[in-house]
């Protein structure tokens, strides 16, 4: 898989972007070649090993979803394809997608998990807005969510949507009833910006940008995978994932006081020290 030759970094306007809105689509980050193979080692690993269920559970689904969608709405989930596909281990370590990571939280930058989230057709389930942070929170803003599109996302088939600037209002309280979401009430799906994006690009946000996504649609899936990265100076304090350390993909870890990286054990931190 040829990366050599491809931009690398930010422009100014997708920096500035980025700053203002917490979030940046990074167009054709993954060559055609490179989407290719990702795309069908993804269509074996979900054949083989991922689960289709109702998705993403709570009482948001009364303000979402018809009687009929809540009934028929699915979503097929895995963790971790690094593990299954050669081609998405490679794309951990993307030296494009590594060296715009590396501008807005490094300049080091160390993978965290992988997700896959892949919307069915006709009833794929949407996402209430929220943020990732009660998912894997960690003690400062330095980790971003890398969105890789498999497929186009549209209006149609749920593209995600945000609330610009709101990366800059810090952790927000969830509702903890089913899967944890922001109140519909407060946070009305209505103010959130579509982000389309083509096959091959990536959507770069923060973990504390609220965002969300609607119901496919179509008749066709709409696959995207989610690759957390955070500065490594940034300690996990729970969630998924929680104390295994990751891939160095920019810069080299540092040497944190009251921090031990055990390559036949978890990441150990010092009481205190998060």
């Amino acid at each position: 898989m040829q990366t050599v030759g491809r931009p690398m970094g930010l422009t100014q306007e997708q920096r500035d972007f980025f700053d203002k809105n917490g979030y940046v689509r990074l167009p054709q980050v993954f060559t055609a070649a490179e989407l290719a193979e990702l795309s069908s080692e993804l269509d074996e690993v979900i054949e083989r090993f991922a689960v289709a269920d109702k998705g993403w559970t709570g009482p948001w689904r009364q303000k979402y979803l018809s009687k009929k969608e809540d009934e028929n709405a699915k979503l097929t989930a895995m963790h971790e394809m690094e593990l299954y596909s050669p081609a998405w281990a490679r794309a951990v370590v993307n030296r494009a997608l590594a060296s715009a990571l590396a501008e807005l939280i490094g300049p080091d930058v160390e993978f965290h998990h992988m997700t896959l989230h892949a919307k069915g057709p006709e009833f794929g389930t949407p996402f209430p807005l929220h943020q990732d942070h009660p998912f894997y929170p960690h003690s400062d803003g330095r980790y971003l969510d890398a969105i890789v599109h498999v497929d186009a996302a549209t209006e149609e088939n749920g593209c995600l949507k945000f609330l610009p600037s709101s990366h800059k209002l810090g952790p927000l309280e969830h509702v903890r009833e089913g899967s944890p979401h922001l109140p519909p009430d407060r946070y009305p799906f209505e103010q959130a910006v579509s982000c389309p994006a083509e096959a091959g690009d990536v959507v770069l946000f923060s973990i504390y940008t609220i965002h969300g996504s609607a119901l496919n649609r179509t008749p066709n899936w709409r696959r995207v995978v989610r690759i957390g990265y955070r500065n490594p100076g940034n300690l996990q304090v729970g969630g998924q994932a929680m104390g295994r350390p990751g891939l160095m993909v920019a810069g080299l870890r540092p040497k944190l006081e009251g921090v031990t990286v055990d390559p036949y054990g978890p990441m150990r931190v010092e009481t205190g020290r998060v």
